[in-house]
């Protein structure tokens, strides 16, 4: 049997685990991420009796994707203490000879969504994160979107409600995205944690009005098949028709599709791998691995 490894790099927790190449996950471990050389101490330890002829990993960013790049494999320069410029791929070679696919977290949920989820049988989705930080992945094509580095859709300028005050949150661009609507903003401009907000705060309007501005942006640019909102914020239930309602007015009639005018909750939806998109995700990557050899 092929038995193939996987890995959600998380900046919070790592979630490791083995699968097979129909996308089913048979054991899974998770563990607080910690310094590089602790973490993926722990990540080789996982795998080392597993016997695994892939792994595929999808990783907190940003990344270097490049393969001609000297640094490919690496962690980029990030917030997250210890990590920069960690060569996690490299690391993971020193202990398994096998095929090693690599990409961003959200770039792993969007392959698994696709390839197994909310969007099988669909050649284009985004997957999109509303957290801890706010991140997203695209599938055009058939293909995860890479170019001078990848995806960086949580950091768009996005114009601000105009009743909000907030400075946002962003260590780097103050009121972009995820400054302004990812879980740590919500915190920071209402003093309590999303999840305790009743349905009928202000929080859900500014929320929905952000949300909407970007999926707005994202449809104009990609215009995917399916878009796919998972993260914690996003398990709101009130907040998704709110965000597609948001998106109606805001589009204005300009995309004049059925998916846009009549069908919205079909086509803006929670995940359909739910909670495990990132880690099968990333066992499709490795499937990819293989398949490349």
């Amino acid at each position: 049997m092929t038995v193939l490894g996987a890995i959600e790099g998380g900046g919070t927790k790592f979630v490791v685990g083995i699968g097979t190449p129909d996308g089913k996950i048979e054991d899974l471990q998770s563990f607080p991420t910690t310094t590089p050389e602790e973490t993926m101490g722990r990540t080789v330890e996982y795998f080392a009796d597993k016997g695994v002829s892939a792994i595929g990993f999808g990783s907190f960013g940003p990344v270097d994707l490049n393969r001609q790049s000297a640094t490919y494999g690496h962690i980029a320069l990030t917030p997250k203490p210890h990590w920069s410029h960690y060569d996690v791929v490299g690391h993971l070679k020193r202990y398994f000879d096998v095929p090693i696919g690599f990409d961003t977290d959200v770039n792993a949920a969007a392959l698994g969504e696709a390839t197994w989820g909310a969007a099988k049988g669909l050649n284009s989705c985004l997957y999109i994160t509303v957290g801890t930080g706010i991140g997203a992945g695209a599938v055009v094509e058939g293909k995860l979107v890479h170019g001078l580095t990848h995806p960086e859709m949580g950091h768009i300028l996005v114009p601000r409600h105009p009743e909000d005050t907030y400075a946002g949150k962003c260590p780097y661009h103050a009121d972009c995205l995820e400054g302004l609507a990812a879980g740590p903003a919500i915190e920071a401009r209402w003093g309590v944690k999303a999840y305790e907000l009743a349905e009928d705060h202000k929080a859900w309007e500014f929320q929905a009005y952000y949300l909407a501005q970007a999926l707005m942006n994202y449809i104009l640019i990609m215009s995917p098949q399916k878009i796919i909102l998972g993260g914690g914020v996003s398990k709101q239930t009130h907040l998704l028709p709110r965000i597609r309602e948001q998106l109606r007015t805001l589009l204005n009639g300009y995309v004049h599709h059925p998916a846009i005018l009549e069908q919205a909750d079909q086509y803006i939806v929670t995940p359909g791998l739910q909670d495990r998109a990132g880690i099968t995700g990333s066992i499709a990557l490795a499937l990819q691995a293989l398949e490349d050899k």
